[in-house]
C-alpha cells in the first residue's frame, strides 16, 4: 500500500473509534461535549495514534488493542493544541485550516474542552473494559509513560519554555533542543513507546523504538519550524509565518533554514537507524519518519 494511502486508512480508522469513544454532542452538558467533538474532527493526520498502531505491529503485536489508547493519545493532543491557541498562549485564531476552538465556543468552555480531553484520554487508558486484553502492569507503563511525557516533564515543561523563550535574541541551540524535545517531541515518543509496550516489545525492541521516536519527534519539530517559513496557510492549516512574527525559537532561527534542513534529514537518518534491528514489519515506521520530513502539505 502507498504510504499516502495507508495513512488515511489508518486515520479513518482512527477517526470511527474517536467517534466511538468521545461523548456524543446530545449528552449533557452540550457546550463542551461539542467543542471536544469540533476540536478533535477539526482535521489532522492523526500521525501520533498511527506511529502507535505501528509501533505494535513492529514487534509483533495487534494493533487492534491499541486502538483506545491510540485514540487517548490523539484527545491529549488535541487538548494541547486547543490550550495553544488560546489569548493567553499563542493567540492564533485558526487550526487545521478551521477557526480555534476559543474563536467558536469562547475561552471559558475552550479551556475547559482541552482539560475534559485529557481527563477523557486517561479515563479511556485506565478502562478495564477497553485495555483488559493485556497485563496490568504493561497498561499501568503505558499511562505512566503518557502522563510523564504529557506533563511538566514533557509536553507542559516545553510550552513553558516556548513562551518564555519568545523575543529573545540570545536564545541558544540547547533551549532550542530542549523545547523541541519536549513541547512536540515528547507525546510523539511516547506514542511508539506505548504501541510496542501494548504489543509486548522485548526490552531490546523497546530500545530501540525509543530511540527511534525521540529522534522522529525532533525532525518532526524541525521540519514544522522550516514550514512555518517556506508554506502556506492552506498547507499548514494555521497563518503561515506566525512563528517568525511572535519570536518563537526555532531552528531555523537559531542556525539559519540550510542548516535546519540538514539537521531535520540527520534526525531523520538517526530514527532510520533505530529501526535496522527490524525487518519489514517496522517498514511503516520508516515510510512515516521520511513524510515527517518531506512533507510539503
Amino acid at each position: 500500500m502507498e504510504l499516502k494511502e495507508y495513512l488515511q486508512s489508518e486515520a479513518t480508522r482512527i477517526d470511527a473509534a474517536l467517534d466511538r469513544f468521545l461523548p456524543r454532542e446530545s449528552e449533557l452538558p452540550h457546550s463542551i461535549h461539542q467543542a471536544m467533538r469540533y476540536s478533535v474532527f477539526a482535521g489532522g493526520k492523526r500521525v501520533r495514534p498511527i506511529l502507535m498502531l505501528a509501533a505494535c505491529r513492529a514487534v509483533g503485536g495487534d494493533s487492534e488493542r491499541v486502538i483506545p489508547a491510540a485514540c487517548a493519545i490523539e484527545m491529549i493532543h488535541t487538548y494541547s493544541l486547543i490550550h495553544d491557541d488560546l489569548p493567553a498562549m499563542d493567540n492564533d485564531d485558526f487550526r487545521r485550516g478551521n477557526p480555534t476552538c476559543h474563536k467558536v465556543f469562547g475561552e471559558a468552555i475552550a479551556i475547559l474542552a482541552g482539560d475534559a480531553l485529557l481527563t477523557e484520554a486517561f479515563r479511556l487508558i485506565s478502562s478495564p473494559a477497553l485495555m483488559g486484553g493485556g497485563a496490568p502492569e504493561g497498561v499501568l507503563a503505558v499511562i505512566h509513560e503518557i502522563a510523564t511525557c504529557a506533563g511538566s516533564y514533557g509536553m507542559v515543561g516545553g510550552q513553558v519554555v516556548d513562551m518564555e523563550s519568545e523575543g529573545d535574541d540570545a536564545i541558544d541551540l540547547a533551549t532550542v533542543q530542549y523545547i523541541h524535545t519536549h513541547k512536540t517531541g515528547a507525546l510523539l515518543k511516547a506514542s511508539v513507546v506505548a504501541g510496542a509496550l501494548l504489543g509486548g516489545a522485548t526490552a531490546a525492541q523497546l530500545a530501540a523504538i525509543t530511540r527511534y521516536g525521540e529522534a522522529a519527534g525532533l525532525a518532526f519539530q524541525i521540519a514544522d519550524d522550516i514550514l512555518d517559513i517556506e508554506g502556506t496557510t492552506e498547507q499548514i492549516g494555521k497563518d503561515a509565518g506566525s512563528d517568525v512574527a511572535r519570536g518563537k525559537a526555532t531552528y531555523p532561527l537559531v542556525l539559519g533554514l540550510s542548516a535546519a534542513r540538514v539537521e531535520a534529514v540527520a534526525m531523520m537518518d538517526e530514527a532510520l537507524r533505530a529501526l535496522e534491528p527490524f525487518g519489514a514489519e517496522a517498514e511503516c515506521l520508516r515510510e512515516i519518519a521520511r513524510f515527517i520530513v518531506q512533507r510539503k502539505s
